[in-house]
């Protein structure tokens, strides 16, 4: 308790000194408080809230989807450790899914093709899937912006014209981004491309410059290593999202009546990387052999959406150091079943 005492001082005098005084004794509180609450860590508490998402495909022995399973049914192991399910949404839940089209110039010829293929896709879609649609080349556009809106869907698709170099990573670093405003919904990225991205057809071509035979060309570059694919990953990691790419016959090595070793290890690499976006992301990777075939396989990456449960848990076993890997295992109940998503992520 403090006391103030003003013996020789007017009531004036007084009454502007007990308002000092009151002044003062605010700022000692505030003081003292501030000061229990450092000199108190307990009060301190951090709780780690990252969520992992999967997207996860179950069928049968011969290859059919399963989509009447329940959340008990699922089991989720992070590197051998059983981790408890903190959230759960059936086959029907809707998606937030990115149209990515490669409008660069290796795709000029076959444009109508391409749009005839995404049209498909839509059909095939379920009604409350909210769609974007953003073409690249060596930018990128937001044709229509998430929608439920089929027909706005379906003019930003018949608009879509550009030309330019490939920019694939980082249209997919973009498509990611759009998705991070879509909430806790479940997402994906359904992208169209050869996969020659010029970025890294740059850095191949300079990597595999002295080889002298395709084998040793496609030996000395690592696909896996590169900055620009771990990028989106990681990105993809974050959100749970899973991503399809098709692959265009332009992109692929066989069609060429010729191969030099630059040119192995640049088709290569390049398929390699989107083999890796499906794998990690427990996606598929679907080859286009004839572009006849577009349209049928858009409608069945479709169709394989509406196939996917989403299982949501947080990590119990958070003692492992950041940028490690975590290999995730999920398992159903019924033992003749075989469950399929992403085989893991590296902590942050």
């Amino acid at each position: 308790m403090i006391h103030f005492r003003f013996p020789f001082a007017s009531r004036a005098q007084k009454s502007l000194c007990l308002s000092f005084a009151l002044v003062l004794s605010c700022i000692f509180l505030a003081q003292a408080s501030a000061q229990a609450q450092v000199d108190d860590p307990g009060e301190v508490v951090k709780v780690n809230t990252s969520l992992v998402q999967l997207n996860v495909g179950v069928v049968d022995g011969q290859g059919r989807a399963i989509t009447n399973l329940s959340r008990s049914d699922f089991t989720v192991y992070e590197d051998d450790v059983l981790q408890p399910i903190t959230n759960f949404e059936p086959a029907t839940a809707p998606f937030s899914l990115v149209l990515l089209l490669d409008l660069s110039n290796s795709t000029r010829t076959f444009r109508d093709q391409i749009k005839m293929a995404a049209y498909r896709f839509l059909d095939a879609l379920a009604p409350e899937d909210r769609v974007a649609v953003v073409s690249f080349s060596d930018r990128f556009k937001i044709l229509a912006n998430f929608t439920t809106d089929r027909r706005k869907i379906a003019k930003a698709i018949e608009s879509a014209e550009d030309k330019g170099e490939t920019h694939l990573y980082k249209a997919l670093n973009f498509a990611l981004e759009q998705l991070g405003k879509e909430g806790q919904r479940r997402k994906a990225v359904v992208v169209l491309t050869d996969g020659i991205d010029t970025e890294m057809q740059t850095q191949d071509r300079a990597t595999a410059a002295n080889a002298h035979t395709n084998e040793e060309a496609i030996a000395s570059v690592k696909p896996e290593v590169s900055a620009s694919l771990n990028t989106v990953l990681r990105a993809a990691d974050r959100q749970g999202v899973t991503i399809y790419p098709l692959a265009l016959p332009s992109g692929d090595p066989k069609r060429l009546s010729y191969l030099v070793p630059v040119q192995a290890a640049i088709y290569n690499s390049a398929r390699s990387r989107m083999q890796a976006l499906a794998d990690r992301t427990g996606g598929r990777l679907n080859e286009i052999r004839r572009l006849e075939d577009m349209g049928r396989i858009y409608a069945e990456v479709a169709a394989e959406l509406r196939t996917l449960y989403t299982v949501v848990y947080r990590p119990v076993n958070t003692d492992k150091p950041s940028g490690r890997w975590r290999a995730i295992r999920i398992e159903v109940s019924r033992p003749e079943l075989i469950a399929r998503t992403r085989t893991g992520y590296y902590g942050r």
